[in-house]
């Protein structure tokens, strides 16, 4: 989300930011350093202190601690920063070491900075693979455990049940009291929108507005809470995915209000909006201009878009997420609005972050068209200027298809035929299976509504999810049939309270005696395909094949030597007969099947399906 100030309008809140008036007034202080403390015998041993303090671009830093010393010096266009690179030998002792820094005329400044040990614990960052299962969770509207942090005074926005963009309450604590419910549903892994600080006085409450990278909004909780989340999550075998922004910030983030230097963030002569039109970055015939308009331009007046190209920005990110990966021993990262940031930087960012952390996976958010300018976000595709990095992405091109298979009639490229045409194009990408496939988002309208609440149709749809190639995402209350249409002027209606985790009179439907018979019946087929998923190898490791739909029919395999998984999928509303002989070469071998919903044994001879249903076999010998 970006956005655009008059370039003269920055230049004069700078010349008020240097008055030498205001710089005189201040006292001799250091305001903060950033990151707040560091690890020995990391992958990269240089490591950028941003220091922020009244005139201390003037100042001569020193450090004396056996294994450290300081290699480069940079002051910023704004006096009150300077940029320290501190070379931390291999085999360091951890501990305290006292940066000084002298100042003209004035007595020096000790600002004490801890590096510590690393954790050898070998369950953190485990990373993620098309093993696990993913659920999308809104922090603010998932559970409030913690009522306590719900109004932080000091803070710009406050809570307000019912109203529009306010917070409702959610925190990590209501998260940690349903860590029960969420591993009896078969997830294997957390995703949840930022929890960093989002100091906002308009909708702060989504968290991509970040107003400090080094904490954790204290609506949510603390650092440690976090930390402890991740822990307890692990111990459940669930894994903890971080939603990050490379792109942008929010406008009351402290280094907005007092910019390093005038291309701290991208500027234009008047506010300009990114164009959204990715393309522009591969295309063969694009001007100049739109592809700047598109990196450049901003998501919204509130989010300054950063300039990734400056290295001090470039820098400060890629550390901040080191930082969190080492503080928290999270698995994954969720990379928001990937597309629109430097794509060098993106390059060079992933690479480091990945050469730092082999296990970590990171996927990127490409909310795009078209496969190719899909997969051209991802590693290794055959049409890129160079490498990015990138293992995976949220695949837009498969829920598209998805959505357009169970709303439209059969045809040549229409209905199921649209999920056959969308797989074949995987020959673009290094891996496809590293990519989260999803129904829906925080950012679209919820899949019950899509299906127009029809639960026959919604079973077909969790049926692909949990079986089809890639990493399976679920967003919040899918499972228990929370609905309505995304609505730009309104996205409360899709981040709607998680019925039972707030004091608001709504039953609670994290118990299943809560649940009315039709949520039951889609809990009970998430849960059961999932934990299904959870135990089968072909599922979450094995190969697909995929035959042309017939007649509003599509059949696919997913196969192991050991293991063979037999799905079919029937758009039609009447029932139809396979032809088995065109799936000869995956059911040679076998004479029957197992319904893995039902447990029922299924000749393989006359074989028939249901209408408007997703079969799900495992075939037998």
């Amino acid at each position: 989300m970006r956005v655009k100030f008059n370039v003269t309008i920055w230049l004069s809140v700078f010349l008020i930011i240097f008055s030498p008036e205001k710089i005189i007034a201040k006292k001799n202080q250091i305001d903060r350093v950033d990151p707040p403390f560091w690890w020995v015998d990391m992958q990269n041993p240089s490591l950028e202190l941003l220091v922020y303090g009244p005139n201390i671009a003037q100042a001569q830093p020193k450090v004396t601690y056996p294994g450290v010393h300081i290699h480069s010096v940079v002051p910023a266009e704004n006096p009150n920063y300077l940029f320290v690179t501190l070379h931390i030998a291999p085999g360091t002792t951890p501990g305290t070491l006292e940066l000084q820094f002298q100042q003209m005329n004035e007595e020096s400044i000790t600002f004490p900075y801890e590096l510590r040990a690393r954790q050898k614990d070998p369950s953190r960052v485990q990373g993620l693979s098309s093993e696990d299962f993913i659920y999308l969770l809104f922090p603010d509207r998932f559970a409030n455990g913690d009522s306590s942090n719900d109004v932080i005074a000091s803070m710009n926005q406050e809570i307000e049940e019912g109203a529009k963009y306010q917070r409702h309450g959610g925190d990590i604590q209501g998260i940690e009291n349903h860590l029960d419910y969420l591993e009896a549903l078969g997830v294997t892994a957390l995703w949840i929108n930022p929890l960093t600080e989002s100091d906002q006085p308009h909708e702060s409450y989504h968290g991509y507005a970040i107003t400090d990278h080094y904490e954790i909004d204290a609506r949510f909780g603390t650092n440690s809470a976090y930390r402890q989340l991740v822990e307890k999550c692990h111990q459940r075998g669930i894994k903890v995915i971080m939603d990050i922004v490379l792109n942008h910030v929010g406008n009351e983030h402290w280094f907005i209000k007092d910019l390093p230097s005038r291309d701290w963030v991208n500027q234009w002569d008047e506010f300009t909006k990114t164009t959204y039109r990715a393309p522009t970055l591969l295309d063969p015939y694009a001007s100049a201009y739109d592809r700047q308009r598109m990196s450049d331009g901003w998501f919204d007046t509130h989010m300054p878009d950063l300039n990734q190209r400056n290295p001090h920005v470039a820098r400060y990110l890629t550390q901040n997420n080191l930082w969190w990966i080492e503080y928290a021993g999270i698995d994954a990262f969720r990379i928001d609005t990937y597309a629109y940031p430097d794509q060098a930087f993106n390059a060079a960012w992933a690479k480091e972050i990945r050469a730092a952390y082999p296990k970590l996976h990171m996927f990127a958010e490409t909310w795009v068209h078209g496969v190719p300018v899909q997969a051209f976000f991802t590693e290794k595709t055959g049409f890129q200027s160079q490498n990015n990095h990138m293992p995976a992405v949220t695949d837009f091109q498969l829920h598209y298809a998805l959505n357009d298979a169970l709303t439209k009639d059969f045809g040549w490229t229409e209905g199921l035929a649209r999920l056959y045409y969308t797989l074949a194009k995987d020959v673009v990408y290094h891996d496809a299976t590293r990519n989260v496939v999803f129904l829906d988002n925080h950012d679209l309208s919820r899949y019950y509504a899509v299906v127009k609440e029809d639960l026959a149709t919604y079973k077909m749809g969790i049926g692909f999810l949990l079986t089809t190639r890639g990493i399976p995402c679920m967003y919040y209350g899918t499972e228990v049939l929370l609905g309505n249409y995304f609505d730009w002027g309104n996205h409360e209606k899709v981040r709607q309270n998680f019925p039972g985790g707030f004091a608001d009179g709504q039953p609670n439907k994290f118990r299943e005696e809560n649940l009315t018979e039709e949520e039951k019946e889609a809990f009970h087929f998430v849960q059961s395909l999932a934990n299904y998923r959870k135990q089968s190898p072909s599922l979450k490791q094995g190969k697909l094949m995929q035959f042309v739909p017939e007649e509003g029919v599509y059949v696919y395999f997913r196969y192991l030597p050991d293991q063979t998984v037999m799905v079919v999928m029937n758009q039609n509303a009447e029932a139809k007969a396979l032809d088995m002989a065109r799936y000869a070469e995956r059911t040679r071998g076998f004479a029957s099947a197992k319904d893995v919903l039902t447990g029922e044994s299924v000749s393989l001879e006359g074989m028939q399906v249901k209408g408007r249903t997703t079969w799900v076999l495992e075939l037998k010998p």
